[in-house]
This record gives structure tokens, C-alpha cells and sequence, in this order.
């Protein structure tokens, strides 16, 4: 955020006196500790301070949010190398040189006081504004960074929603593909053939039941032979192929069954006459 309108003419003269000040400064601080490595290490270290110092101020920066923190250390830092200052001319049993030791560095000080006063922008905002501003900056950046997570998290979810319905589809599809499969595999049903024919004459064999003796054949009667005699239809076929007129068929049909109706017997062979003919006329 700009501060700083500008460069004030002060500056200039501010920079004369800062290296003026840091070249008696160092000088000094050597000539009191020695030209040997501890002299110019407090030199070096005193310059680096004030020149960080004076930066710090004209950037305007807050320790802990206080503004008054730097140039705090800035006076404090003034008034060691003040105090150096003094005792170098005390040590050199020269007053005018305690006396006005320190009076270049105060008064590169002041100029720079005055420089950066001159420099600041009146119409930039105050601390409490920019401390106003910087709340709202913090507040928007953890916005954005919620704003981030909850995203992330409701992808998660979403991500985790569409694998489980891709589960559950590829199970049923397996279910299906497994189903057909097995019904595929399956080998026909056929009802068993019931025996009700004669159910009491096949019991149930068991370990404990005793087999059963094999019955004998029954005897033939006469009423068994009469159904195991063929029919006047066989008869009329087997004649009709034999014979060459339905009279001999009738005939030799009567002779075998003499209690059958000739008018029977004569229609059959008839009709059996007709399907042998009918035969023959289809395969000639």
C-alpha cells in the first residue's frame, strides 16, 4: 500500500549526514576498541542497525502491530552510539570531542525524521484503517481457503457416491451374467413316467424288507388268448396283401374267426383294400 508520496528534498541532505555520522561512527568505535577484528565487528554491526533502522521506518513496518516498536529501537540504537560516542572523546581526554561526537548522528536523526514526515502521503490511510483492512484481507483469504476445503470434501463425496453406484451396477450385472449362465447349464426337466398300472405289486425294497420269490407266469385261458388274437383290421391287412379278391380275404378271414359278422369282416377288408391301394398309387 503506498505511503510515501515521494521524495522530499530532504532527503539528500538526510544521506550526507547518515554517511557522514556511520564514517565517524565506525572510526570512532575502532579507535576506541582497536583496529583488530572486535573493533570492526562493533563497527560493522553498529552501521548495519542504523542503516536497517531508517529502512524499517520508511516502510512504515509494525512489530506486533505497533507502529511506535521500530522507531523505539531506532533512538535506542541512537543513543548506544551516542553513548559510545562520548565515551570515545572522555577516553581521548577531548570534551569538544565527547560534546560533539554525538551530535552528527542525532542530527542524521532528525533530518530523516523530518524527510520521511515529508515524504508520507496525508491522504494515506491511518494505522487503525489499514489494521481495519487487513481484518477484512485475512478474513476473505480464510473465506477462500474454507471455500476450498468444503469444495474438495463435497468432490470427495461425490466421487465416493459414484463408486458405490458403479459397485452396486457391476454386481448386478454380474448377478444377471451368472443367472443366464446357470440357466444355460441347467439340463432339461422331464417329469417321471408314474407306474399306476400296478402299484401294489412293486413294494419299496429296503435293506430289512426280504426280496421277493419270482411268481410264475400265469396259465392261459381262454379269455387271455382271445385278446392276444389280432384284430379283423390286422387280419384284413395281412389278407389283402395275400389275396387278390376281397371275397378270398372275407373267406379266409371267417375261416380263422367263424363266430365274426361277414358283414364286418367284408367292410374291413374293404377299407384295408382302399389303404393298400391308396399305398401303392402313392409310392408308384
Amino acid at each position: 500500500m503506498r505511503i510515501l508520496k515521494g521524495v522530499s528534498p530532504l532527503t539528500i541532505p538526510a544521506v550526507l549526514l547518515s554517511a557522514a555520522s556511520l564514517a565517524w561512527t565506525t572510526w570512532s568505535l575502532v579507535d576506541l576498541l582497536g583496529t583488530g577484528e572486535i573493533g570492526l565487528t562493533v563497527a560493522a554491526g553498529a552501521d548495519i542497525v542504523w542503516a536497517s533502522v531508517i529502512a524499517a521506518e520508511a516502510r512504515g513496518l509494525r512489530v506486533a502491530g505497533r507502529r511506535w516498536a521500530v522507531p523505539a529501537v531506532g533512538w535506542a540504537a541512537l543513543l548506544a552510539v551516542a553513548g559510545l560516542l562520548v565515551w570515545h572523546g572522555i577516553r581521548a581526554d577531548s570534551i569538544p570531542m565527547a560534546v560533539a561526537g554525538p551530535l552528527l548522528p542525532l542530527g542524521a536523526k532528525v533530518v530523516w525524521l523530518l524527510a520521511l514526515t515529508d515524504m508520507r502521503d496525508p491522504a494515506a490511510l491511518t494505522d487503525d484503517e489499514q489494521a481495519v483492512l487487513a481484518r477484512m484481507e485475512r478474513g476473505l483469504a480464510f473465506e477462500e481457503a474454507r471455500h476450498r476445503v468444503e469444495m474438495r470434501r463435497r468432490e470427495m463425496d461425490a466421487e465416493l457416491q459414484l463408486a458405490e453406484v458403479s459397485t452396486d451396477f457391476e454386481i448386478e450385472l454380474t448377478r444377471l451374467d451368472k443367472g443366464r449362465e446357470l440357466a444355460r447349464r441347467r439340463p432339461l426337466e422331464i417329469a417321471p413316467i408314474a407306474n399306476t398300472e400296478h402299484p401294489a405289486e412293486q413294494p419299496a425294497i429296503t435293506p430289512s424288507a426280504p426280496l421277493l420269490a419270482p411268481t410264475a407266469p400265469p396259465t392261459p385261458t381262454s379269455a387271455n388268448m382271445a385278446s392276444e388274437q389280432p384284430s379283423i383290421a390286422d387280419l384284413a391287412r395281412e389278407h389283402v396283401a395275400t389275396t387278390t379278391t376281397n371275397t378270398d380275404a372275407v373267406n379266409a378271414i371267417l375261416t380263422a374267426r367263424p363266430n365274426a359278422d361277414r358283414q364286418s369282416v367284408a367292410a374291413a377288408v374293404r377299407r384295408a383294400r382302399r389303404n393298400a391301394d391308396g399305398m401303392k398309387g402313392g409310392y408308384g
